[in-house]
């Protein structure tokens, strides 16, 4: 588990975190988004103890930052934005030293890497020299030096950063399937990635959480309403007249045919459609097309981002 509590972090007068706080258990991904110097890499940072805050802590599996600096990193797998590569070394011997580095015994190091290999998909790639590389085989390669002391935490800085769509997907899948036993940590700007990689996401602006839930949730919160659209044919102030104290008739428009399009804003985020579609019937009216939509993960990081850069 990750724990983070109240962190602060100051560079000169700028204040880049402001007391976060945080947990991210086993097997669950979290998604930790944010703009541009919204103070998502000086948390990572911190946590995997490269640099220290001016208060506050964090803990991995108890181990806290100030007390246990060392154990914390033996139980974390980094992968930072920029990818700690070396360019002459081939990937077998890349894992190998990495193994090596991290303490694990001259035994078990071989069958390490071939898991690494295994697990990161890179048996076409495991003895060509890292500089040959692709961008999408590099980042595999990052992950599989994360991955290769089997931390139970991985804290992983923008991932897919500059990955085609099908590298995309493949890391995608890699980190859903790391998430089903690790906890994890995983920062990125693709929304849509975050909707379908994460369990629960966290918003973070000018260096403070404005947002923490999982995705359906957090688009629940952007304007607090569920809008409907429908077109009706019947008696349309005897309709608006019948709606619940939850809806309100945001607009009207003439249809063809002798059909009214209106769109009701819902003040609760259930599903109303059923009791739309019974109230049209109830008021001895025809509907023709009945739509909900809701806020999206886009809308409410937009929404709670405002005046952070982009």
């Amino acid at each position: 588990m990750i724990e983070v509590e109240n962190l602060t972090k100051r560079f000169g007068s700028t204040l880049a975190v402001d007391t976060v706080s945080f947990t991210v258990k086993p097997g669950e991904v979290v998604g930790f988004l944010g703009p541009n110097g919204a103070g998502k890499t000086t948390t990572m940072r911190i946590i995997t103890g490269l640099i220290y805050p001016q208060s506050g802590t964090a803990r991995v599996n108890g181990k806290d930052i100030w007390d246990e600096p060392v154990d914390v990193r033996k139980l974390l797998g980094y992968l930072p934005e920029a990818t700690p590569l070396y360019d002459e070394m081939n990937v077998m011997d890349f894992l190998g030293f990495v193994a090596t580095v991290r303490g694990i015994p001259p035994r078990e190091i071989a069958a390490r890497v071939e898991r690494m290999i295994e697990v990161c998909s890179l048996q076409t790639m495991a003895f060509k020299d890292i500089s040959e590389l692709s961008r999408g085989f590099r980042q595999r390669v990052g992950l599989a030096q994360a991955l290769i002391h089997d931390p139970p935490a991985l804290v992983l800085d923008e991932p897919t950063s500059g990955l085609d769509p099908t590298q995309i997907l493949e890391i995608r899948r890699l980190v859903r399937e790391l998430g089903k036993e690790k906890a994890i940590l995983f920062s990125t700007h693709i929304l849509d990635e975050a909707n379908k990689t994460c369990d629960r996401i966290l918003i973070i602006n000018n260096g403070r959480l404005v947002g923490e839930g999982s995705p359906h949730d957090l688009a629940a919160m952007a304007s607090g309403e569920t809008i409907y659209s429908l077109e009706f044919k019947g008696d349309t102030e005897l309709l608006t007249e019948k709606l619940p104290d939850h809806f309100k008739v945001t607009h009207s428009r003439p249809g063809g045919e002798g059909y009214t399009g209106l769109e009701l804003a819902c003040s609760d985020p259930a599903d109303h459609s059923e009791e739309l579609f019974d109230l049209t019937v109830s008021v001895g009216g025809k509907l023709r097309q009945l739509s909900r939509k809701e806020a999206t993960l886009e809308d409410v990081f937009l929404e709670l981002t405002k005046g952070g850069e982009a």
